[in-house]
């Protein structure tokens, strides 16, 4: 006994060192705990203030000297005078530029463009009894996102930080999807997972298949659109009273698209040239379909007919030109050169007869392509502001979210470019992107910014070969 209690005693001190040690490990853990509060559950921070910024807001004038807020990937506060809350990592803006995130409202960025579902099979393959052709709408481009492609970066590096990233291949590919380029996965780049229900007329029959021809393909998607209407009205009379009406048979095409109908979803119609532009019009009041034309090139011919119509338009920013492997010595109609011409002109065009228009690199390959055609168009009599709301603001009303995106306003989600100067100026360099609230410095300058108070971080188908009859194809 005695020799127990011995050595009890000398187990004592040594409790206590463990229960020192525990009680150290504990306030360790809520000190960590209390600092990923403030960064996030990856470590990231999760508040930060940029000041002494001008803040181009889209939704009003701009403020010198400004300072935003974000705050869990929200726009917490905007103005000249805010207060900075004591957690938020601070940026120093002093000679900088802020603007919302830009809007590619349409491409394959994030996704395969090689006319693939992303699993190495062809889009547009037709599954079931129902054959048929180039018809997969129930492909949803967020089920495709491809994190590792290099594309996000490069777009998201010159400042655009949303997408309209829409599938291709067939003449219903499938259901585009809005992503914010930024996330630890894929399921973090997705705003709004059917977004639109794009629509292409190229034949895809072959020389002996259906449909092989522009008549026959828009033939084709009346016939998909009759056949929609007849199940919306088919299902739910047979579900009400199963007694009474004749089961209708499955089709999953038809039950997608009556899907998509319910949401109202917004279905894209390829439009480049006047005619075309006009013929959608047409085609969309008789569908009965929440239209949205894309292409938009000859725009300027029929602007007020576009406008009468309150009918929006993305318009493509890979401008007509004459193809690089053309023969020089080929003759070229005076069509054709004046469309060339013109095509840059159609924003303005529309700007002066109050369509509502997007933005889209259709095919150009990268940003600085993008950037360099929009300031063409500015160039060609568009303004700076219009040009700047068509890639923010009006292109995620377009899209259905102007409640959340395209201006900076509290509350919304935190996309935001800061540059040092005009946004598009091809000398501007961008220095801090924000998507959903993550911040991504773009120069060499690795080091975090410091927290409030204490030091600031240093500066730290379009057209092709000039025809104007082109506006298929959104991604390339």
């Amino acid at each position: 006994m005695k020799l127990r209690s011995e050595s009890c005693r000398s187990l004592r001190p040594a409790r206590r060192m463990l229960w020192f040690a525990a009680l150290a490990s504990s306030l360790a853990l809520l000190m960590v705990a209390a600092t990923f509060t403030a960064r996030g559950e990856g470590g990231e921070p999760r508040y930060f203030a940029i000041t002494h910024a001008r803040i181009v807001p889209v939704a009003g004038a701009a403020i010198e000297n400004g300072t935003v807020v974000v705050a869990k990937g929200l726009i917490q506060a905007v103005g000249a005078s805010v207060t900075i809350p004591p957690e938020a990592w601070v940026i120093d803006g002093k000679g900088l530029s802020i603007y919302p995130g830009l809007i590619d409202a349409g491409t394959t960025v994030g996704i395969s463009d090689d006319g693939t579902d992303g699993k190495g099979k062809p889009a547009g393959v037709v599954l079931g009894p129902e054959g048929r052709p180039g018809t997969s709408p129930w492909r949803v481009a967020a089920d495709e996102i491809r994190t590792d492609d290099k594309r996000i970066e490069t777009w998201r590096s010159a400042g655009f930080t949303t997408t309209l990233t829409v599938p291709e291949g067939g003449i219903l590919a499938g259901q585009a999807a809005v992503l914010n380029l930024g996330g630890d996965r894929a399921g973090d780049y997705v705003v709004r997972v059917k977004a639109s229900v794009p629509i292409s007329f190229k034949p895809v029959g072959g020389f002996f298949g259906f449909p092989d021809s522009l008549m026959g393909t828009i033939a084709y998607v009346r016939q998909v659109y009759d056949d929609t209407a007849w199940y919306s009205q088919a299902e739910p009379a047979y579900e009400s009273n199963p007694a009474k009406y004749e089961r209708p048979s499955y089709d999953r095409t038809e039950v997608v698209m009556s899907e998509a109908e319910r949401r109202n979803e917004i279905v894209m119609l390829p439009a480049n040239n006047s005619q075309q532009l006009l013929r959608a019009l047409k085609l969309a009041n008789e569908w009965k379909i929440r239209a949205v034309l894309y292409g938009g090139q000859q725009g300027y011919e029929v602007a007020d007919a576009l406008a009468a119509a309150k009918m929006p338009v993305l318009v493509n920013l890979k401008w007509p030109e004459r193809g690089k492997d053309a023969d020089p010595g080929a003759d070229q109609t005076l069509r054709e050169l004046r469309f060339r011409d013109r095509a840059p002109g159609t924003p303005a065009a529309l700007s002066k007869a109050s369509v509502k228009f997007g933005f889209y690199s259709g095919g150009l390959s990268g940003p600085k392509e993008i950037l360099k055609n929009a300031k063409k168009a500015i160039d060609a009599g568009l303004s700076s502001d219009a040009a700047l709301r068509a890639f923010t603001a009006d292109s995620a009303d377009i899209l259905g979210l102007g409640d959340r995106m395209g201006s900076i306003v509290p509350g919304k989600i935190a996309n935001l470019v800061v540059t040092d100067g005009d946004i598009f100026n091809e000398k501007t360099k961008v220095k801090h992107v924000f998507v959903d609230g993550r911040w991504f410095e773009i120069h060499e300058e690795e080091t975090p910014p410091d927290k409030a108070g204490d030091k600031k971080p240093g500066d730290d188908d379009a057209v092709k070969a000039g025809r104007y009859n082109g506006g298929e194809g959104v991604g390339r």
